[in-house]
């Protein structure tokens, strides 16, 4: 598929059409494809993800404190973690079907890089930062309110995360805060795995495995729960 039919039929789904084909080229490169421009420079999604997680994070802020003028900063920033979550993320990637987009190698597509979750939530962080670079805030903002805003408005509570109970706990029981380290890492840069423990006083150490740190890290977090007899509504 060239890039200009690419455009025509991710804009029917994305209600917004390039004007510049090669920015949203590089937003749907995978890393694998080894892609590299005249400087000899790689080209892929992953400056672009970087924009575009910003990018995310300040317009979803934003809808937060307009949907929520009472609460505090704390209850808003709980909010906002779940909504730009790698999970949320992927999501939303899923609903306009962005997978089928991806530019990708073979050897990634046959291992089911269109359905990876990490791929799906680097490649709608890239797009996001490719509409503010080819369209402007304004034309961003559409786009994140149109998938966000529903789903911050079906948060009736905060919610916690699992990091956050297991630290509440273990102030409560006045327990050293927990430890974590990352135990491994392992796979291809553009599709790492992380393994990463969490060490509780009296209580030991477990681990869980994940595509990012931070995923990783809420996973142990879980675990250890589970394991002290406790749920993640502490």
């Amino acid at each position: 598929m060239g890039m200009k039919s690419l455009n025509d039929a991710i804009s029917k789904i994305i209600d917004y059409k390039f004007t510049n084909y090669a920015i949203l080229e590089e937003a749907l490169t995978h890393p694998s494809v080894n892609k590299r421009n005249s400087k000899n420079q790689i080209v892929s999604y992953e400056r672009l993800e970087f924009l575009g997680d910003s990018v995310l994070n300040m317009v979803v802020s934003a809808i937060l404190f307009k949907l929520f003028p009472e609460e505090k900063e704390g209850a808003l920033a709980k909010r906002k973690t779940d909504l730009v979550c790698g999970n949320t993320i992927a999501n939303v990637a899923k609903e306009i079907k962005l997978g089928g987009f991806i530019i990708m190698n073979n050897s990634e597509r046959c291992n089911g890089g269109r359905c990876n979750l990490k791929n799906l939530e680097n490649s709608l962080e890239a797009l996001i930062g490719a509409i503010y670079i080819d369209g402007g805030l304004e034309n961003v903002e559409k786009f994140i309110t149109q998938y966000w805003e529903k789903l911050a408005k079906g948060m009736l509570d905060p919610p916690q995360d699992p990091k956050t109970s297991l630290q509440e706990w273990t102030q409560k029981n006045k327990l050293p805060l927990p430890e974590y380290e990352l135990v491994k890492q392992t796979g291809p840069a553009h599709n790492p795995e992380f393994t990463i423990s969490v060490c509780i006083e009296d209580y030991g150490k477990v681990s869980a495995c994940a595509s990012s740190k931070k995923i990783a890290e809420q996973k142990a977090a879980e675990l250890m729960l589970e394991k002290i007899g406790k749920d993640a509504s502490v």
